[in-house]
């Protein structure tokens, strides 16, 4: 909830015409974008002038959202973005809780002089923004998006395409509403959303039904040769080679969903999905209950996220880093097992 004083000054500030940047996480995934380009069509409807930077690219299956067009990639276009940042009354940086995760558009968007809003949901924020608003209980940054807008009292100013995009959001962080972090409120919100013309049934079609051959051919391929079961630890992983990625032409988005395998067999808890991406190995980790990923990818990946649904990264070879997380199971096996 916004402070009193924040609340005034937004919608003092808002309700004349400016610039204003909104940008996400590096390789954004669907809550990113959701909101980046659900607050943009927002904001537009005010008449600002609103520009949505991204750290990189990001999954082709995210393409079709209103607006898309429109969006700068940090990474081909540093000048015109760095311009952009400079020159913005507003920043808003949605979906990120410290300015590492978006590169190196973080060390501008420290040093620009627009106010700077950060609306997130992940845990340990640095305290970068002016303004914060933030809810770790909220199922995502869209879920938030939407409480924000209310909390100005703009919600006559929710179109479709608005809609649309924070609908994305909240099914792709929910797991299509089956993770935990679903709460009555969130299905309150998609309700109301369908109700401002968001369209259910085209976006689950857009977001899971166009893919690529090649991309279901490798899904069949990891599942059958890069499938590692560890009943023991109740614990599955999947680790992939960076010849696995070429040789099926794999682009930004194809390896989307398959962190979530592991969990799908019966009694696993833990489970990881392990990707040689040349320059880092990444990693993204899922569990259930009491198993708390985040903190394991905090202390020993670098990284960080939700308790149940975290990533991070490795500079050692893909071996190195696998044999690193089978290390820790021995560490945990008092949860895995309980």
């Amino acid at each position: 909830m916004l402070e009193k004083k924040n609340l005034e000054l937004l919608r003092a500030r808002l309700d004349t015409p400016c610039k204003i940047v909104i940008t996400t996480h590096h390789k954004p995934d669907g809550d990113a974008m959701g909101s980046t380009l659900g607050l943009y069509h927002f904001l537009k409807s005010f008449g600002h002038d609103v520009v949505v930077i991204t750290p990189t690219d990001y999954p082709s299956f995210l393409h079709w959202l209103p607006g898309n067009d429109l969006v700068v990639d940090f990474e081909k276009l540093p000048t015109v973005s760095i311009k952009h940042v400079n020159e913005a009354d507003f920043i808003f940086c949605l979906d990120f809780n410290a300015l590492s995760r978006i590169n190196e558009l973080g060390e501008h968007v420290a040093q620009a002089k627009g106010l700077k809003i950060k609306i997130d949901h992940h845990l340990l924020p640095d305290g970068f923004e002016d303004i914060n608003y933030s809810n770790i209980k909220a199922s995502s940054t869209c879920e938030l998006i939407y409480d924000f807008i209310l909390e100005l009292g703009s919600s006559d100013h929710i179109t479709p395409d608005v809609a649309n995009c924070l609908y994305v959001g909240i099914m792709t962080d929910t797991g299509s509403f089956k993770f935990d972090c679903t709460t009555p409120h969130t299905h309150e919100v998609v309700a109301n959303l369908i109700r401002k013309g968001a369209n259910s049934y085209q976006i689950y079609d857009q977001l899971f039904n166009q893919h690529q051959f090649r991309r279901l051919q490798f899904v069949g391929f990891c599942l059958s040769n890069r499938f590692h079961y560890l009943p023991e630890y109740n614990t599955a992983y999947i680790a992939i080679t960076a010849q696995d990625l070429k040789d099926f032409g794999i682009s930004t988005g194809d390896t989307e969903g398959l962190e979530s395998y592991p969990l799908t067999v019966k009694g696993i808890r833990l489970g990881a999905l392990i990707i040689d991406r040349t320059k880092l190995v990444k990693l993204s980790l899922r569990s259930k209950g009491d198993i708390a990923v985040n903190e394991i990818c905090r202390d020993y990946f670098n990284g960080g996220g939700h308790k149940n649904a975290s990533g991070g990264s490795s500079t050692k070879t893909l071996d190195e880093t696998v044999q690193d997380f089978l290390a820790i199971l021995p560490k945990i096996k008092h949860l895995l097992n309980s």
